[in-house]
């Protein structure tokens, strides 16, 4: 039997613990959706694939609803603004590209990953939790695809940035209050070479690439033969807490250009002497 180090440190987070978490949210959201089916009169789902199909569609139509008040917004604020006579800087394209706030297309590359087929070689004589695929799995391509300089990606049918989290629960993606389920399919926009590059050069990919190999793991990388086209990012961008890793420097060149200007700036003080 081979050993699967990287993964089979998941088999107790999945085991027990995840059992406990899928029943919990299970109740929770079944006592939810039964109290307002019946405030509504709408047909209450039969199973937990129906719960999720109806939970997956009201947050689609509140995501759309965001997008539209964000717009709204966006245009209100303009206006008082320039009623106001108030000059708002506008960040660079760089910086709307990083942040998920504008589509984006161009070339780039698909990757796509899926769970063993049930006639994968081996079945018996690995653990199950092999024969899946895992949040790690995906953070580790979409982790060496930014390293290779992808410009902007999209998981599934969405946009992610650098506060979006990837959760998995069994082997059911979570994605911003949105639930999938495999084969997984992250896209991302770069120099296809340099991307293909990165994912050869990540350890945490070639382990995945290990186990797909020996247990029939899906994987398949694709060059886009046309521009790819990924929306913007329709979710939330506030944050209730953020902290700086020890040795990340804080807007690098700030403090420098804080010192040229200050030295560059004309003498404005008074003089002190005497006077007639």
């Amino acid at each position: 039997m081979t050993d699967h180090p990287h993964r089979a440190r998941r088999v107790v987070a999945r085991g027990t613990l995840s059992v406990a978490l899928v029943l919990a949210l299970s109740g929770a959201l079944f006592a939810a959706n039964a109290k307002f089916a019946r405030a509504s009169g709408e047909r209450h789902p039969q199973d937990l694939r129906e719960l999720a199909q109806v939970e997956t569609t009201r947050v689609t139509h509140l995501s759309s609803e965001v997008d539209a008040l964000r717009a709204e917004v966006d245009a209100l604020t303009a206006d008082e603004n320039a009623a106001a006579g108030t000059v708002v800087g506008s960040p660079s394209e760089g910086y709307l590209v990083e942040g998920g706030l504008v589509p984006v297309d161009g070339p780039g590359l698909t990757v796509q990953l899926d769970d063993a087929p049930a006639d994968s070689p081996r079945r018996e004589d690995v653990s199950p939790d092999v024969l899946v695929v895992h949040q790690q799995d995906l953070q580790a391509v979409m982790n060496a695809l930014w390293a290779g300089g992808a410009e902007a990606m999209e998981l599934m049918d969405q946009r992610v940035i650098s506060t979006s989290a990837v959760r998995c629960v069994g082997n059911v993606l979570r994605l911003h209050g949105r639930l999938y389920s495999p084969p997984y399919v992250v896209r991302a926009i770069g120099n296809p070479a340099d991307l293909r590059k990165a994912l050869s050069a990540s350890p945490a990919v070639q382990s995945y690439l290990r186990d797909a190999a020996d247990v029939g793991l899906g994987w398949s990388v694709t060059d886009a033969q046309e521009p790819l086209e990924l929306p913007a990012y329709s979710g939330t961008t506030e944050l209730s807490s953020a902290s700086v890793p020890d040795g990340v420097e804080i807007l690098p060149g700030l403090e420098a250009a804080e010192d040229e200007a200050r030295t560059s700036a004309p003498d404005t003080t008074e003089s002190t002497g005497s006077t007639r």
